[in-house]
């Protein structure tokens, strides 16, 4: 058997002493991982026009990097998707518990950008933070694991993703059996229960090296006593489900589809709305009246179209704008200057409704 060895990254401290992730630490492995769990964004305290005013420049330059800072990252909403995520991922965990084989599992379905990342990784943060609640003293638990299927998988590179979690690193001549054993005898001691595999739709069971690697996964799901968690772009159209794995794995698995937000009722409408709403009371701008973006909650849903990954980078994008050209507040001249995706671009040029020939001059 190859010897594994722990990783020589600089900064990478062992299980029971991660603190901080490296700057260069990705959610791929356990120290990006525990920071992502760790790390909430603060609302930063808003100053008064007096205290402003005695700011001197280098305090007032870095007061406006901490709140472009804080935009950046703005805490996330708690939509229907991640909170459905969240409660039948729970109760799945619960049913698994005793279960020596056939566990079941969910599997988060849906175009890009409806969320799907952000709901698997925010089912692993409350995971992992209700179990280090439960056991406070024992820092050597890890519980979730978070991985990503490479493009192009094999069943050694889907075991490396797993492996590379944990840091463990080996010769580029071990085989794979020995990569499984040692993740699976790692995930043990660190009591692993929940399997988040992000990135689905990278394997293709059309081809021999993708259904290796479907087999391989499987495989982790029958070794580890763990809930598995995937997520991935459309899944029941990529053959998941089609054949003796796809049935197998149909039996297993909880679908939950990641769908856009529609303007179809009324319902519909208000619950954008709320959305919106929420986003915009986390805003730390001086001069935005609170209420200015749900009046504007239609315009934003058609150049989003609904997009819950679109909608937060329009919203971040125009305070840290606001908070650059001192304006304080989020108009919709300003909205109209933060570049989207192109999905979402492409949604506006066929769900927006006509718009005047002159647009309002931007006012400062």
């Amino acid at each position: 058997m190859s010897k594994r060895k722990p990783s020589s990254s600089a900064g990478t401290p062992d299980f029971d002493g991660v603190k901080q992730a490296p700057p260069d630490s990705p959610l791929t492995t356990k120290e990006g991982w525990c920071h992502f769990v760790g790390h909430e964004p603060v609302p930063t305290r808003l100053l008064t026009a007096a205290e402003r005013a005695a700011l001197a420049p280098h305090e007032r330059t870095r007061e406006q990097e901490r709140r472009r800072d804080y935009h950046a990252d703005l805490p996330l909403v708690n939509t229907p998707t991640i909170r459905k995520v969240v409660a039948t991922s729970r109760l799945l965990i619960q049913l698994n518990r005793n279960q020596i084989s056939a566990r079941r599992g969910v599997i988060l379905s849906g175009a890009s950008g409806t969320g799907k990342t952000t709901a698997l990784t925010q089912l692993g943060r409350a995971h992992e933070l209700a179990i280090r609640k439960r056991h406070p003293r024992d820092p050597n638990r890890l519980p979730v694991v978070y991985v990503t299927v490479p493009p192009a998988a094999t069943p050694k590179m889907l075991a490396m993703e797993f492996a590379r979690f944990f840091g463990l690193t080996f010769p580029s001549r071990a085989n794979v059996t020995d990569i499984v054993d040692a993740v699976c005898a790692t995930a043990a001691h660190v009591h692993v229960d929940l399997v988040l595999v992000d990135e689905l739709h990278n394997l293709n069971l059309a081809t021999r090296s993708g259904a290796e690697a479907s087999d391989q996964l499987k495989y982790f799901a029958e070794r580890l006593p763990a809930t598995f968690a995937y997520a991935g772009i459309d899944v029941e159209s990529r053959g998941v489900f089609a054949g003796t794995r796809g049935r197998q794995i149909a039996g297993r698995f909880v679908v939950i589809p990641a769908v856009p937000f529609t303007h179809a009722t009324t319902a519909d409408h208000d619950a954008w709305r709320a959305l919106v709403g929420t986003l915009e009371s986390t805003l730390r701008l001086h001069h935005h009246a609170l209420g200015t973006l749900t009046e504007l909650s239609e315009y934003i849903f058609h150049r989003t179209g609904g997009m819950i990954g679109s909608l937060s980078q329009l919203i971040r994008g125009a305070a840290v704008l606001a908070i650059e050209d001192e304006s304080e507040r989020i108009t919709e001249d300003l909205l109209a200057l933060v570049p989207i995706d192109f999905a979402a671009e492409q949604s506006e040029k066929l769900t927006a409704p006509a718009r005047p020939a002159s647009r309002r001059r931007r006012v400062a």
